[in-house]
């Protein structure tokens, strides 16, 4: 299982940014997947989950609204779309597949900062 994340950045408040996460050595199209992220000093947090379909979403309160994750299972990729960013939303976001046992990406760098 690998699992590759990109899209991260530097961005003003505000701004968007979109992630993506593609994912290989597994049948995407059957597992669920989900973005945490850790910001320094704090614990990972969940902050979206899709299901193996792609109609069932859930979010972190912090970020209903502005975010959106979806999966294209043609691609075999997951996203996350960040609108209106904030600069709390700074951290590393990780992409995260249950496959008979936890998988992670390597993370990507989200900094909001004027």
């Amino acid at each position: 299982v690998q699992l590759v994340e990109s899209g991260g950045g530097l961005v003003q408040p505000g701004g968007s940014l979109r992630l993506s996460c593609a994912a290989s050595g597994f049948t995407f199209s059957r597992y669920g997947m989900s973005w945490s992220r850790q910001a320094p000093g704090k614990e990972r947090e969940l902050v979206a989950a899709i299901n193996s379909a792609g109609g069932s979403t859930i979010y972190a309160d912090s970020v209903k609204g502005r975010f959106t994750i979806s999966r294209d299972n043609a691609k075999n990729t997951v996203y996350l779309q960040m609108n209106s960013l904030k600069p709390e939303d700074t951290a590393v976001y990780y992409c995260y597949a249950r496959v008979g046992t936890n998988y992670w990406g390597q993370g990507t760098q989200v900094t909001v900062s004027s």
